[in-house]
């Protein structure tokens, strides 16, 4: 395997007080193709701050996220907006569902944007039916369960086969059983794409389950395993 993303000494502070501990202090790190890490920390440590500049979210104080080689917060916003359309997908914890669109449309959303829905038709379809959607397809968000939106969720981020999937804290607002089938499922599509899946969790069996656990505190790496 090969290096895919590259975290170069990042750095995130906010407010602008020097005195401020910073969010993320320092910190460097290398992901490869085909790579499942967990990241884990208790709240208020920096792991989601950190997933967030990772994926192009947020912009760090200081330091460099390289994808493919190249420095994602030194594109143009063009280039930003195209490199995560095709190559990113995010899962949010609290799924983020446009209220007003059916399952569907959420999940080709990306495709649309990226005007490659004709292509992606059939293949959200399949995707939907996979996540035991199949009578949900013309719901709205307000008319299905947390899981069901969270599977939703799941095949907009996957529905570009993007080359990296990450994931804030994916089974945080469901309960056990739904929890792990959501996980299951990201799990399950990952690894049959042979995707990078980098994801944010409080659930240690999760975390027990990637390749490898980077665990964060006060912003910093305490350990990997």
């Amino acid at each position: 395997m090969s290096d895919l993303l590259n975290a170069q000494d990042l750095v995130k502070k906010y407010g602008r007080d020097e005195n401020t501990a910073p969010a993320v202090n320092h910190i460097s790190m290398n992901f490869e193709e085909n790579e499942v890490v967990s990241i884990v920390g208790q709240s208020g440590s920096g792991k989601s701050t950190l997933l967030h500049m990772l994926s192009g979210i947020d912009r760090p104080t200081s330091g460099r996220v390289l994808l493919d080689g190249k420095d994602i917060f030194e594109m143009s916003s063009r280039e930003k907006t195209k490199l995560r359309l095709n190559n990113i997908g995010f899962v949010f914890q609290f799924f983020n569902l446009i209220p007003n669109l059916t399952a569907y449309d959420n999940a080709i959303l990306p495709a649309v944007l990226n005007k490659n829905s004709a292509k992606k038709k059939q293949y959200a379809m399949e995707l939907l039916e996979e996540a035991g959607l199949k009578d949900k397809l013309h719901s709205l968000p307000s008319q299905m369960s947390g899981g069901e939106q969270q599977r939703v969720a799941i095949v907009r981020a996957m529905i570009n086969s993007p080359k990296i999937i990450f994931a804030d804290e994916p089974t945080g607002n469901l309960d056990t059983e739904n929890g792990q089938r959501v996980f299951d499922m990201l799990m399950k599509y990952t690894r049959e794409n042979k995707q990078t899946l980098i994801f944010v969790t409080h659930d240690r069996r999760l975390a027990n389950m990637a390749d490898r656990t980077v665990e964060i505190a006060d912003g910093e790496v305490l350990n990997e395993h």
